[in-house]
């Protein structure tokens, strides 16, 4: 069953793509490009397009960013990529760069077409604890350089956050299994539902393996630390439910979200999406302090959410086993308020996978991990990438930021296993006749 209600983004036209890829001056020093965390060739995969040759540009796009079906539609390309295209500087419209995006790797989705290949075996054995965008982008640029590559996923499908935690219309689904079963076929081992330091020991992968990937993410939604809570939901299990199913059973009419980053405003539409009449933010600063991107705000106060700011959650009200109201403290004056609702669902951030990382015995700082430029840990032969890596208190991280990390930990990787010194140029496409190949 679809989810209700539209899409986030609008699919561009045949005709829409080839006007918007003309449009382009194809800059010789792209900003766009520069803005980019994984610098894809913009100018270059537009041109492709151009010419007509799409599976081309979709390739252009994947040897940067192993995420970029994702990219194409979670990015905040008003901040990176369209938000430093030089028509921004002449009052005009930037190029659809995240529409182009796309609009590529939709075309090379719907082909079937793998265009990597593994390097020649080195035999040498990579574990990565992780199937999310950090670990996959690891993994296959490992498998690139003929490593062979174990993943660990606790979920029973890879993908982390962009299979559970990304609400469908922004991101469905297939696309990110997609990505995911692109690496898969590179001939990666894929062990789901398991976590390490339960179904297999930190002690077995540093024994067993010539080096290790630490990109677990992060956990579950903190506590609030008030009387009640035991009635909250978790965001990010609420997304997730809701994602996988559809549904979610005990929502009712009014939902009340505690939290102002991009989880929260998932929260926030999902539950509108789903039948809720009133869908309230309640957030203990400003808005000038919210953490979600603008273009996710935008879309919400579209969707027909409201905001409510300087509230804190003081208490849970529940009556009979159920919620009847949360009371909430102004944070810029004095007094509090009872707000009816049925249910809470908190979105504050989530906590860090210490006993995971413990067990790996690298260094870290309240859960977040230490590492250098080149994603090493403290730990000799264990590296790490991705929201594992990420400090505390810094806005939300982005896929494309885990995808360009994860490239950054398997070039550190080959190099400590000492590894061929480039990846080799094994585009399949390249000798399939049914494919363009002009590029």
């Amino acid at each position: 069953m679809a989810f209700p209600g539209k899409a986030i983004q609008k699919e561009l036209s045949d005709r829409e793509v080839f006007v918007e890829a003309n449009r382009c001056l194809y800059c010789y020093d792209a900003p766009c490009t520069r803005a980019c965390p994984t610098h894809i060739d913009i100018p270059r995969f537009i041109a492709q397009i151009a010419d007509g040759n799409v599976k081309g540009s979709a390739r252009t796009i994947l040897e940067a960013n192993p995420m970029g079906a994702s990219c194409a539609r979670v990015c905040p390309v008003e901040e990176l990529c369209e938000g430093a295209c030089v028509y921004n500087t002449e009052s005009e419209t930037p190029i659809r760069i995240g529409d182009l995006q796309r609009y590529a790797t939709d075309e090379l989705r719907e082909s079937g077409v793998q265009l990597f290949e593994p390097g020649p075996p080195t035999g040498k054995r990579v574990a990565i604890v992780g199937g999310g965008p950090a670990g996959l982008s690891t993994a296959r640029e490992l498998r690139r350089f003929g490593h062979a590559v174990t993943i660990f996923e606790a979920h029973d499908e890879l993908g982390g956050l962009n299979t559970y935690g990304i609400v469908p219309f922004r991101l469905a689904g297939d696309v990110a299994l997609w990505e995911a079963q692109q690496v898969v076929d590179l001939g990666c081992d894929v062990r789901t539902g398991v976590r390490v330091g339960e179904g297999v020991s930190a002690a077995a992968l540093v024994d067993e393996y010539d080096a290790v990937v630490l990109a677990c993410g992060m956990g579950s939604v903190p506590k609030l630390g008030i009387p009640g809570e035991e009635h909250i939901w978790d965001a990010i299990e609420f997304i997730e439910r809701a994602k996988t199913t559809r549904a979610a059973p005990g929502l009712g009419n009014r939902v009340a979200v505690i939290g102002a980053g991009n989880t929260a405003i998932d929260a926030l539409t999902c539950a509108k999406r789903l039948g809720a009449e009133r869908v309230t933010m309640y957030y203990r600063r400003g808005e000038a302090n919210m953490s979600a991107y603008g273009f996710e705000y935008d879309f919400a106060k579209e969707e027909g959410i409201e905001f409510r700011f300087f509230c804190a959650p003081k208490r849970v009200i529940a009556e009979n086993g159920s919620i009847a109201g949360l009371e909430l403290a102004r944070t810029n004056g004095e007094g509090s308020f009872v707000e009816p609702c049925d249910t809470v669902i908190s979105a504050i951030g989530q906590s860090r996978l210490i006993s995971s990382i413990e067990a790996l015995g690298v260094e870290h700082d309240g859960g977040v991990v230490r590492v250098d430029d080149a994603m090493r840990t403290t730990r000799e032969g264990i590296f790490a990438a991705g929201d594992c890596i990420f400090e505390k208190g810094a806005r939300e991280a982005m896929v494309v930021e885990a995808a360009e990390q994860g490239k950054i930990a398997a070039s550190s990787v080959n190099e400590y296993l000492g590894g061929p010194s480039t990846l080799l140029a094994n585009a399949r496409y390249a000798r399939d006749d049914n494919v363009n190949n002009g590029v």
